[in-house]
């Protein structure tokens, strides 16, 4: 039976367009109008005889009435819907503006997806630039070399005589300063070109080993199986590794392979298609500490999982030292996230798991269960400190039930939160609802 999202719309739009009335075709195909009205409005399904009658009586290929703008324009104008809460769409009439107007309903369902691409990459790039080490340093060459430039011609323009010999020396001054000024700007913008490149903006170790995870998908499947080490996964990678990114790598896979062991892939592939990906049911059908689980459900290949899932791991000190970032739920390069993430209030209570459904503060509204859990570590043993490390698993709704009618908002960073009402704010913010 073919699609009833669409169908009954494009059934009376044909029929207005030929200029007939509803009980004319109700009459044609051998059905009582009050039906035909409830066909024309989605709320009767139809299909087989009828639909062809339908098709012959207006005139149309069947092909006609069934296919067009799909579910996922559909999709892309009630999340735009609700994007734009404050325009009073009616969601009601949807169906019908699609059908009557599939160009236009493309058009807008396709804006508000290269809008939300537009936000996220505005959030990126403000958090590179705030916080961006190379950029900082070449914007203050930059700026110290125009003003040694600027210092020097102002004597030179002076009217008073100056020494020829000083004044050579001005000159000099001005030409190298000014070579230099050269440089600088050729390096600046070649950064700022190479932003466009998840792989050239690794700037440090840690961004590396981002840059290297997302290449491989986070997945590994030679590692599953045992069939290669680590060492050789990292060697064979096409692109540069710096020592210190190689070191941590290193321990990254040490690590996936020690939660491969405990939670074998076969095995969890069966569980999350009994159970579903319920972390804490997981985590004690496997005998395993909530954390395992949590990365190990970061590490699943996409098949198993059937949508972008995210992963933030923090120190006490708030820094992330991993990121697997979910569609709509951007983590920032540099410092830490939200202070309101899951993430650290599991912080402050350890060992005891916490699960929070979150919805992102910007126009599209995304929503997520967010799963935390913070274990302490004795690395040193008992006599040495201790160190504590909080996992946070991100799961979008796509993927899980969310009942809660108020979800929690949070941000990403107060750099680039629209919240101007929060009181965890840590610094002002260079957006706004407007």
């Amino acid at each position: 039976m073919p699609s009833q999202v669409l169908t009954g719309g494009r059934i009376r739009e044909r029929r207005t367009a030929l200029g007939m009335k509803q009980a004319d075709l109700a009459r044609a195909v051998g059905i009582s109008a009050p039906y035909l009205n409830l066909i024309e409005h989605n709320k009767r399904k139809i299909g087989g005889k009828l639909l062809i009658e339908l098709a012959r009586a207006l005139r149309v290929d069947m092909t006609t009435l069934t296919e067009g703008a799909g579910a996922s324009v559909l999709a892309g104008l009630r999340d735009a819907a609700s994007t734009f809460a404050e325009q009073d769409a009616e969601l009601a009439r949807i169906d019908d503006f699609v059908a009557r107007f599939p160009g236009w309903a493309a058009v807008l369902a396709e804006s508000k997806t290269r809008l939300d691409r537009l936000e996220r990459s505005v959030e990126t790039l403000t958090d590179r630039l705030t916080h961006d080490p190379m950029l900082s340093t070449s914007l203050h060459d930059v700026l110290s070399t125009v003003t040694a430039i600027r210092s020097t011609a102002s004597i030179l323009v002076e009217p008073e005589d100056i020494d020829p010999n000083w004044q050579k020396r001005f000159q000099a001054n001005i030409y190298e300063d000014a070579i230099r000024l050269a440089e600088s700007t050729q390096s600046l913008v070649a950064h700022l070109d190479d932003m466009e490149s998840p792989d050239a903006s690794a700037n440090n170790p840690q961004e590396e080993m981002d840059a290297f995870l997302k290449r491989h998908d986070y997945h590994f499947n030679d590692l599953e199986h045992g069939r290669v080490a680590p060492e050789e996964i990292v060697a064979g990678d096409s692109t540069k590794i710096s020592d210190a990114a190689r070191g941590l790598i290193l321990r990254h896979l040490r690590r996936y392979i020690s939660d491969a062991v405990l939670v074998p892939l076969a095995d969890v592939r069966t569980a999350i298609a009994e159970v579903g990906l319920n972390p804490s049911v997981l985590a004690q059908r496997f005998g395993v500490a909530a954390p395992v689980i949590l990365r190990r459900i970061a590490s699943l290949p996409a098949e198993i999982i059937g949508a972008d899932v995210g992963l933030v791991i923090a120190d006490a000190s708030g820094a992330l030292t991993f990121r697997r970032v979910a569609t709509g739920f951007p983590v920032p390069l540099f410092g830490a996230g939200c202070p309101l993430w899951p993430l650290y209030q599991a912080v402050s209570r350890p060992m005891i798991p916490i699960t929070a459904d979150i919805e992102i503060a910007s126009r599209s509204k995304h929503r997520f269960l967010a799963y935390a859990f913070a274990n302490l570590r004795h690395d040193e043993g008992f006599d040495g400190p201790h160190s504590v490390e909080s996992t946070m698993l991100i799961l979008p709704e796509s993927l899980v039930p969310l009942t809660s009618s108020t979800p929690q908002t949070v941000g990403i960073t107060c750099r680039i939160c629209p919240r101007n009402d929060c009181a965890a704010r840590r610094e002002g913010s260079i957006l706004s609802e407007t």
